[in-house]
């Protein structure tokens, strides 16, 4: 079928209608008119793949990476830089009006970033391709291998890792029950953790894990994990440093940190800057990214974390500032239930999820005086507002981090304050 496309949705999507349906296809731009193949059909929507683009629009441009369409990593680099900035920001301001009715009419401050380049962490799979053992992503939309020659959004030392990768997997010097590998790069792009994913160990996998760190460059520490048994082990210190504006962070293997390294300083800032006063609370804190420059700014600090590895990190890199923040190990749902005081600031960072009801409503009972609300989901930012909007809260600023460029996630800042 023929339709011309109206507008971009959250999702990497371009939206058209055709004979009472709404057809949904990616790799397009507004104005376009595209030939797409039905892929699956509802009573009132299809969603389709590309065929030909028969009118381009005059923003079209050609790909930066020849697995661009195939890989299910990037979304828009059919698109320039400056222009997926604009449509990532027109696609929150629609997506917090529609779902939250947020109607934000004040300007969405942009924090872009290099386009290429950005990405410290990255999953590769690996599994076998014509009998022979490969490494890459996802075909988009499938659990295909598509055996990556190159990623251009890839930090210099990722791109380096995965070529040597390659390499490896290519001379057998890697166990053929290997079916994942995680790497993240510290902030200077120099020393790596891996993390290695097997079916089942291989033998003497210390062994196994000390040639591996041998044979990559910049390689700090190995994790090795038996996916069947849920066993690990660990060789190296298990953890790398990055610094972030003045802060010095211990990241280890199963922490959870932001994965475009320009724009860290800038989000840190953003994030704490001009807050003041008795109690703060850090939901969802991590390994403390915000909750460092917080414990300079207030007597009192209360970061919350479930995950244990990321507490861990977390105490260890307060140091001496363990005296003002208190740190509790719990979901974010049970440990505000347990805290009375009224927090000057609350700063959260909840997964794509979003914060549960009954956090939020608990949230919203506490009555801090500014809400700062870090979310990786447009969608579910606009429901959290609206619950938070009809509790007394309003909307006094937006900031789109554009942490994952070529891709359509959108990360946003969103500052509320108590209505008085």
């Amino acid at each position: 079928m023929q339709v011309k496309i109206e507008k971009l949705i959250y999702g990497g999507e371009g939206l058209g209608h055709q004979d009472g349906h709404t057809v949904f296809v990616p790799f397009v731009l507004p104005d376009e008119v595209v030939t797409v193949r039905a892929r699956e059909q509802k009573k009132k929507f299809i969603r389709g793949e590309l065929v030909s683009v028969d009118s381009a629009s005059p923003q079209r441009v050609a790909p930066l990476c020849r697995h661009f369409g195939a890989c299910g990593g990037c979304n828009y680099q059919h698109i320039p830089y400056q222009a997926q900035l604009a449509h990532k920001a027109g696609i929150l301001r629609e997506t917090l009006s529609r779902i939250g009715r947020v109607a934000w009419n004040g300007p969405i401050q942009t924090h872009a970033s290099p386009p290429l380049g950005y990405r410290n962490r990255a999953q590769w799979k690996v599994r076998k391709v014509a009998d022979r053992a490969q490494i890459g992503y996802f075909r988009g939309g499938t659990s295909a291998l598509l055996a990556a020659e190159e990623c251009p959004v890839l930090s210099p030392l990722l791109a380096a890792t995965l070529e040597r990768l390659r390499q490896l997997l290519a001379e057998g010097a890697l166990p053929s029950s290997l079916l994942e590998v995680e790497a993240f790069a510290d902030t200077d792009d120099s020393r790596l953790l891996l993390n290695f994913s097997f079916t089942e160990f291989p033998k003497g996998p210390s062994r196994v894990a000390s040639e591996i760190r041998g044979a990559i460059t910049g390689a700090e520490g190995i994790l090795l994990h038996e996916a069947s048994r849920d066993r690990f082990e660990i060789l190296g210190p298990g953890f790398v440093r990055c610094r972030v504006n003045e802060f010095d962070f211990e990241v280890g293997h199963l922490s959870f940190f932001q994965t475009n390294r320009f724009l860290l300083s800038e989000l840190q800032q953003a994030v704490t800057a001009n807050v003041r006063g008795d109690l703060a609370l850090d939901l969802y804190c991590g390994v403390g990214l915000f909750t460092l420059p917080i414990a300079r700014q207030f007597s009192r600090v209360v970061a919350v974390e479930s995950n244990s590895a990321a507490v861990r990190n977390l105490e260890a890199n307060l140091g001496s500032r363990s005296s003002t923040v208190h740190v509790m190990q719990n979901e974010v749902a049970e440990a505000l239930q347990r805290i009375t005081d009224s927090p000057d600031v609350v700063v959260l960072d909840p997964p794509r999820a979003g914060v549960e009801k009954s956090a939020l409503e608990k949230l919203a009972a506490l009555s801090a005086r500014e809400i700062r609300y870090l979310s990786c989901d447009p969608a579910t930012l606009a429901r959290d507002l609206a619950l938070l909007t009809g509790r007394g809260y309003t909307v006094s600023g937006i900031h789109l981090f554009d942490l994952f460029p070529q891709t359509f996630h959108i990360e946003t800042l969103a500052v509320l304050n108590r209505s008085t």
